[in-house]
């Protein structure tokens, strides 16, 4: 195909608003011409030169009650960005995660234009809950781009539509989190380092930090001295700041994504909420325990739709519950502190642990290690209509 391509990207909040930006770096490297760009995006995508609609902060909203309360702001967004891909009349739509904006763009484009390529950059949780979402998907979404090894064939099994792989963005980010010789020597030296994630949502940090706090406190007896690395999410600084106060041993509590991976490359192991976090830990190598605490009316929920095994995203890609997970009433700082005394001291559980970690890179890679964001940007523009 020659000539120019018109695209539209829709993010609907800030993780997305990264893929975008680095999709749109890898669209350009692969188009023999430019191509022409529309849709949503933040701050990340507009580095790229993308021009929003509207700022993404009008749309990235989390949350039943958030949702309902700016309803109205959020209907006009979503009938504004359909009549924007209607009238730009693009080759492909690419909506990215944020399923709530992003999915009632998609089904009213479908309607209004039945033969448009609509592709779903990241795929909705699917295999974990609520799966007849898959088959619904079907008629409005075209090709899904999955972030996880373990989805396509989720989608497959599920009904869903056509699924592919392109390898989750941490894969870019391996030599960020990977040890330098200095950094696995203290990984591997005395006193040891402990990396504490106690979540990055507020309802995680207050329900953790507590048990937490007593869980390091019962560590030191196990396994004697150790050092506490705390990386907090920026927005919850001072929440986890008053919460640390009680505990019997204060963390050093850093700041920013560069401290955070910095922590990683030295901890020796982690005590971490579930999350993308243990995506991140088990990337780095590090040894984890998990532990999560919903309420009670969240716990009822959660049992009727969890479809999963584990909560733990490393578990889900290896197919095995290789890292210790203690939910709700297993979440106590006795059960925590025993597991992770082990992947302190050395010995056949820590060892165990490091050899499913060191499973996790083959499973995530790509064919000739290409990155994510190229192998997504590859399938974008296969779908074109008029390719």
């Amino acid at each position: 195909m020659t000539g120019h391509t018109t695209l539209w990207l829709v993010a609907g909040e800030d993780s997305g608003d990264q893929l975008g930006a680095k999709l749109i770096r890898a669209l350009r490297a692969l188009s023999p011409e430019p191509p022409r760009l529309g849709g949503v995006g933040g701050e990340a995508m507009a580095a790229e030169g993308f021009a929003s609609l509207f700022p993404i902060d009008d749309v990235a909203v989390m949350g039943y009650l958030p949702v309902l309360a700016r309803a109205r702001t959020l209907l006009r967004r979503i009938r504004e960005t359909v009549d924007a891909v209607v009238a730009a009349q693009p080759d492909v739509l690419v909506i990215i995660d944020s399923p709530g904006f992003t999915h009632a763009v998609a089904t009213r484009v479908r309607r209004r234009l039945p033969d448009l390529p609509i592709v779903d950059y990241v795929s909705p949780s699917v295999w974990a809950w609520r799966p007849w979402r898959a088959k619904g998907m079907v008629p409005f979404i075209d090709h899904v781009l999955a972030l996880l090894p373990f989805e396509p064939e989720a989608h497959r099994r599920l009904g869903g539509p056509p699924c592919s792989y392109v390898g989750h963005p941490l894969i870019e980010r391996l030599a960020e989190l990977r040890p330098s010789p200095a950094e696995q020597a203290v990984r591997e030296g005395r006193p040891p380092v402990l990396a504490v994630l106690p979540g990055s949502r507020r309802s995680e940090i207050e329900r953790l930090m507590p048990v937490f706090g007593r869980t390091i406190a019962e560590l030191a007896k196990r396994v004697g001295p150790f050092e506490i690395e705390l990386p907090a999410v920026n927005r919850h600084k001072a929440l986890i700041e008053r919460l640390a106060v009680a505990w019997e041993r204060h963390p050093r509590i850093v700041h920013g994504e560069a401290a955070k991976y910095a922590t990683f490359r030295r901890a020796r192991a982690a005590l971490a909420a579930s999350g993308t976090v243990t995506l991140e830990l088990a990337l780095s190598g590090v040894p984890m325990v998990v532990a999560y605490k919903v309420s009670r009316v969240e716990e009822v929920i959660a049992r009727r739709l969890i479809q999963v095994p584990t909560i733990v995203l490393p578990n889900l890609i290896l197919a095995e519950n290789a890292m210790p997970e203690f939910v709700q009433a297993e979440c106590t700082p006795e059960r925590l502190a025993d597991t992770l005394a082990p992947l302190m001291a050395g010995g056949p559980a820590r060892r165990a642990q490091l050899d499913a970690l060191g499973r996790i890179d083959s499973l995530m890679r790509l064919p000739g290690d290409e990155e994510p964001s190229r192998a997504a940007a590859r399938i974008v523009l296969a779908a074109r209509r008029s390719a």
